[in-house]
């Protein structure tokens, strides 16, 4: 059986030696700085919960290639069950880390790849799909998380990759030898970069033949001579450094994203899954992107789920949770929040099989499920803002909670209802400070906003997939202008 622990996860990520910068400064071990270390406890926490009897059936699939039980997020979707655990799962793990568990990525780009390099194979005579289909073996083996890493850094959004003043704005492969490629550029906002064992790249935008360098796939160890990464701030990032754990609101668990920057990488070719194959480009960003805004529909609920627990705990602690307005407020976000994990198992339930066998979720349904995920998150968010009160923003720091001459004073004047310790208030305000507006809303509000595309991609998206010719014709048969029924 296949599967990491946590702990020896942990002991294999302490053996990769990454080149990190935090702050301006190299970062010697990223298991022991504390603004790292949390995002790590998170996909630690999908390691774990895959030995726990009560989620296993979510947590674990029987791999179709090495026929051994493995690691969802290892694993290649074989039927629409397999899609809806994935959702179920996500929402699982958002309930328990309250964070971004960070391998949705890996998972989404490994099922996206396997299709396409199939259908490449099929019309090329190529064999990158022989190929990932071994380093997916490998994968699956040693239970590796993945980065799956898409997005360039696009220069002039305007020009095309070939077009760019500077042609590294966009990865693509400046020389190929007889054993394999170097590469150039960097991949920007790469989601739980520091917590994975390999780099799974993609290109980001469909491609014409101008463009055919920067048409590449590829995976590579984290820790490969060429790869640096810095890593990206989050609004109150530093409240890790104090020591404390209440004012960073969730202490356990987190994420991050870097900039991973490629700077003459070599790739073996047994390792290079697409190279020049352009018009390849465009179907493996929309497949990558569909699955990735499925799982929006089981992560972002997961943690809304801990957002609305919260909302209802600092009703309480206040002392208005009957209040009528309270409690349509809490319904709305309920409301909200289940609509999303609607989407969710809706474009997993009519999935269908890619002629590699890997099932697709419904694309249009995926599209619509993340364009919900760009707007619902913030209501979510803003109506916990409400409920919680001014107190979100203005409380005092734990360090005067606990002072031996201000801490009485803090205690008596920030004191809730009776029988609730005015430090459990604190905590659960700054839980949803954490979630709305500090740290966790990066993994929370913000990523819901730009996290799989931006919203107006979503809408090209929905606008290609809803077969708008069909909708006329059936109005057009019912209006009586058409004889022919549809």
């Amino acid at each position: 059986m296949a599967l990491k622990t946590a702990e020896e996860y942990l002991e294999s990520l302490s053996k990769l030696r990454p080149v990190v910068y935090l702050f301006g400064q190299k970062v010697e071990s990223v298991l022991d700085h504390p603004i790292i270390r949390p995002s790590i406890n998170s996909v630690a926490r999908t390691y774990e919960l895959a030995h726990d009897p009560l989620h296993r059936d979510l947590m674990t699939a029987r791999s179709n290639i090495t026929g051994e039980i493995v690691n969802r997020f290892t694993h290649l979707h074989q039927s629409t069950e397999d899609l809806i655990k994935k959702v179920k799962m996500l929402r699982l793990l958002g309930q328990k880390t309250g964070s971004c568990f960070q391998r949705c990525v890996g998972m989404d780009a490994i099922n996206a790849v396997d299709s396409v390099t199939f259908e490449m194979d099929q019309e090329l005579g190529t064999e990158y799909h022989k190929r990932f289909r071994s380093y997916l073996r490998y994968v699956q083996e040693n239970d590796l998380t993945v980065d799956g890493a898409m997005t360039d850094p696009k220069g002039n959004r305007s020009l095309r990759p070939s077009q760019q003043a500077d042609p590294d704005l966009y990865l693509h492969v400046v020389e190929k030898k007889s054993n394999g490629i170097v590469v150039r550029g960097a991949k920007a906002h790469q989601t739980g970069a520091l917590s994975s064992h390999e780099i799974l790249v993609m290109p980001t935008i469909a491609m014409r033949e101008d463009d055919a360098d920067y048409a590449v796939s590829f995976a590579v160890p984290a820790d490969t001579e060429g790869i640096i990464y810095v890593y990206g701030r989050q609004s109150c990032d530093t409240r890790k450094l104090e020591g404390g754990c209440i004012d960073v609101g969730n202490a356990r668990y987190g994420g991050h994203e870097a900039l991973v920057i490629f700077d003459n990488v070599f790739v073996p070719w047994e390792r290079v899954f697409m190279c020049g194959e352009y018009s390849y480009a465009g179907l493996l960003v929309e497949r990558f992107a569909g699955y990735h805004r499925q799982s929006y529909g089981g992560c972002k609920v997961g943690v809304g789920d801990v957002l609305i627990g919260a909302a209802a705990l600092i009703a309480e602690f206040n002392g208005v949770e009957k209040a009528s307005h309270i409690r349509e407020k809490i319904i709305e976000m309920i409301h909200l929040n289940e609509t999303l994990y609607a989407c969710g198992i809706a474009c997993s339930s009519q999935g269908y099989p890619t002629t590699s066998g890997t099932y697709l979720i419904d694309l249009l349904l995926a599209n619509v499920c993340k364009q919900n995920v760009t707007r619902f998150p913030y209501e979510i968010a803003r109506l916990a803002e409400d409920i919680a009160g001014g107190l979100l923003v203005t409380a005092p720091s734990e360090k005067d909670l606990f002072h031996p001459e201000i801490g009485p004073y803090v205690q008596k004047y920030l004191k809730g209802v009776e029988g609730v310790p005015t430090e459990h208030r604190l905590r659960v305000l700054r839980l949803i400070e954490g979630l709305t507006l500090g740290t966790h809303a990066v993994g929370y509000r913000t990523e819901s906003m730009h996290g799989a595309g931006s919203p107006q991609a979503q809408r090209i998206m929905i606008s290609r997939q809803a077969n708008l010719e069909h909708k006329k014709a059936l109005a057009r048969f019912l209006a009586g202008i058409d004889e022919e029924k549809i």
